[in-house]
């Protein structure tokens, strides 16, 4: 069995994405996989606050192939920032029903949404989105984007919540689409007072002995500002792992690897 691998929160920045993946020997120099039989996780928000959102996506896509044929594994969740542009590209500034003071428009425009990323999407982009999991599970790790219980609200089991939310993905109403956005855009559920008790209810929900997440930058559940040195944050006991290292804020692209005892980074 090869390596498994993370990786959270690419905000567009596609090239950073290359190199931290290349310096792991995931990538050869000119993008394409070289990582054999390894399995690695893309954990969301892929698009939005940088560059190249759909470069990204495409970088995502290829590289599911490609892995695939090599005997390995790339799989991509959907974070809070696909759901908020994919409303954006389906709703526009319509407002939500029960409360006309929210649009995906001004959700979009006050959470870095790039107009060049809109307007380059295709049907095969909005296609694949559409398609993605929302978590996962590899390594006796538990992967998903967003550090939250809002997942349970889809159902008992990984299974079960990806079902659900890939119908919802097909479903044509604004309310649907606004609360796959609420709750996936909630956060610190494993970083307060109760933080244990809530990660191990989750753990003992969906399995898995740790919680690996981005869509929370690290420093924010460390302290302190973003530097490029940050590394990825342990807590709630060991029972959490945040890799969001705020790319898009001067932070690094935290890759790391799950299937040793002790959490690597590269």
């Amino acid at each position: 069995m090869g390596d498994v691998w993370a990786v959270s929160d690419i905000h567009g920045h596609r090239e950073t994405l290359e190199a931290t993946l290349a310096s792991a020997g995931l990538l050869d120099e000119e993008a394409h996989w070289a990582g054999g039989d390894a399995r690695l996780w893309l954990l969301g928000d892929y698009v939005d606050r940088g560059p190249d959102g759909v470069g990204v996506i495409e970088l995502a896509m290829r590289l599911e192939q490609e892995a695939a044929a090599a005997g390995g594994q790339v799989s991509s969740i959907l974070g809070n920032h696909e759901i908020l542009m994919l409303g954006m590209h389906r709703y526009g500034g319509t407002p939500v029903p029960g409360d006309t003071r929210y649009s995906f428009e001004a959700n979009w425009f006050g959470n870095g949404g790039v107009v060049r990323d809109l307007e380059r999407l295709e049907e095969h982009h909005l296609d694949w989105l559409t398609t993605r999991s929302a978590l996962g599970a590899d390594a006796d790790h538990l992967l998903l984007h967003s550090d939250t219980t809002a997942y349970l609200l889809w159902g008992d089991s990984i299974d079960e919540i990806n079902a659900a939310v890939r119908a919802e993905l097909q479903m044509p109403d604004l309310d649907t689409w606004w609360e796959m956005w609420r709750r996936l855009t909630s956060r610190y559920a494993f970083a307060r007072e109760d933080g244990v008790d809530t990660a191990t209810r989750m753990l003992d929900a969906l399995g898995g002995r740790r919680i690996v997440h981005g869509h929370t930058i690290g420093a924010l559940i460390r302290g302190g500002p973003v530097t490029p040195e940050d590394e990825p944050v342990l807590y709630a006991d060991g029972l959490a792992l945040d890799i969001d290292g705020g790319i898009y804020l001067g932070g690094p692209c935290q890759l790391v690897r799950l299937d040793e005892s002790d959490v690597a980074t590269a």
